[in-house]
């Protein structure tokens, strides 16, 4: 399972008006008469000045590594909507997408519009470095917020000021193997699972000697925060104090450890090949794992597996929880072209062509509101229960960026250095794990 982007979420009914380029007319003004005075061309006969074309330089991640030319077409579509404007796009891997914007950002360089996961786009617009469309958005009277599910539409708001479009959306749930299923004569996962029946169900499943596990879920941060939220947990406080060392978030970390350590029923922590990129999902779609916590941009990865599959609802605790991920399209606060710029974000995000283009090609899901075109999304299978994908959206989970959301990364690395002590020790307990990522939160609050 990944929880982090590969390029971690989300279609239109209302046609995006599209900019008349006035630049139509070639008329000259007519030859003066012989037998009359010579005058000038009057305003009217004036020949129309062109548009002056502007350039967008357009920063993302999302398209790398599989999606590269269903992009290009979206940017073409809306190249031909509005001939004033062209797009340079760059894709960027992931793994080193926020370290080059980064780097542009600090130059002065930026791109006019760049992609941003919710996660990140806190810590951007905390930062100065987002523009804000409020007023670009007030003045646009073809656009409808409606037209966006509200939820994914408004995580892209900073201090009640909308400073981003979100673009799609994406959710983990749990992938499960029917046949493994089948074969061991195991009920398939229910909405009311808590892990006590996953737990009973992995067991039964669980065939060590031909490598086949029950269930798995890595241990890392992303993991970590949604399952604490499956037992109540969280990292902060209401009031935006940290609570990593709770007795809830211990008694989660020890759930996801003792999978492996005391139940085994997923493979050995320190299991090399699960330690590698994409392991788990290789595994499963070998038939090797019977329930994955998978992200739903694995859809298109499992769509050949060579068994039957479905999704559920993640089994939790004391109560459901769900992550949700959504990538949003930005205007850098220093872009020249923030006109231009949000026609082109409002396009990339509902146009029709492009809603279904993403739908079609199974990149994420476009984060519109209009049952028809969403029920086109509903008809690709696998996996049957796809509204499972919705039904989610219910106990979801935002990325805990808290009261310091310009330390995002440093948050991270302080909880996910202690988690994987935990997990690679022995003698590295949960509560000493978390004791001492409590520590080190209070330093980067106290900062």
């Amino acid at each position: 399972m990944v929880t982090t982007k590969t390029g971690w979420v989300v279609a239109l009914g209302v046609v995006v008006s599209l900019a008349a380029t006035g630049c139509g007319s070639d008329t000259k003004p007519q030859a003066a008469s012989s037998a009359t005075p010579k005058q000038e061309p009057t305003a009217a006969a004036t020949p129309e000045t062109k548009k002056e074309s502007v350039t967008l330089k357009f920063m993302q991640y999302t398209a790398s590594g599989s999606q590269e030319q269903t992009l290009g077409d979206m940017v073409k579509a809306f190249e031909s909507a509005n001939p004033d404007i062209k797009v340079k796009v760059d894709i960027v891997d992931y793994n080193n997408y926020y370290t080059k914007l980064n780097t542009q950002l600090a130059s002065g360089d930026a791109p006019d519009v760049f992609e941003v996961g919710y996660e990140n786009f806190v810590s951007y617009a905390a930062k100065n470095t987002l523009k804000d469309l409020t007023p670009i958005i007030a003045k646009d009277t073809t656009f409808k917020p409606e037209i966006y599910k509200g939820l994914a539409y408004d995580s892209f708001k900073y201090q009640n000021k909308q400073y981003g479009v979100v673009e799609s959306f994406s959710d983990v749930v749990l992938f499960y193997n029917k046949d493994l299923f089948d074969k061991k004569q195991v009920e398939y996962p229910k909405a009311d699972w808590t892990w006590k029946q996953e737990l009973e169900a992995a067991q039964k499943l669980t065939d060590a000697k031909s490598g086949v596990w029950g269930t798995y879920a890595p241990i890392q941060f992303y993991e970590f925060y949604k399952t604490i939220a499956q037992n109540g947990g969280g990292i902060w406080s209401a009031d935006g104090k940290p609570t990593v060392n709770s007795k809830e978030n211990i008694e989660a970390l020890n759930w996801m450890l003792d999978k492996a350590k005391k139940y085994k029923v997923s493979p050995a922590l320190n299991d090399d090949t699960f330690n590698q990129p994409d392991a788990d999902l290789n595994a499963f779609k070998a038939g090797k794992i019977a329930m994955l916590r998978g992200g739903i941009w694995n859809f298109g990865r499992f769509a050949d597996a060579p068994f039957k599959w479905d999704i559920a609802l993640e089994p939790g605790n004391t109560k459901k929880a769900h992550h949700f991920f959504a990538d949003g399209l930005v205007v850098s606060d220093k872009s020249k072209n923030a006109d231009a710029a949000w026609k082109f974000i409002k396009f990339m995000s509902s146009d029709p062509s492009v809603v279904s283009k993403r739908i079609e090609k199974g990149w994420s899901v476009p984060a519109v509101s209009d049952e028809k075109v969403m029920d086109a999304y509903f008809k690709q299978t696998p996996p049957e229960s796809k509204k499972i994908v919705l039904e989610a959206l219910n106990s979801l989970v935002l990325t805990p960026v808290g009261p310091i959301p310009d330390k995002w990364n440093d948050l991270t690395k302080a909880i996910g250095d202690e988690l994987d002590k935990a997990k690679l020790k022995s003698d590295y307990t949960a509560e000493k794990a978390l004791n001492e990522a409590q520590a080190k939160i209070e330093k980067l609050v106290a900062k």
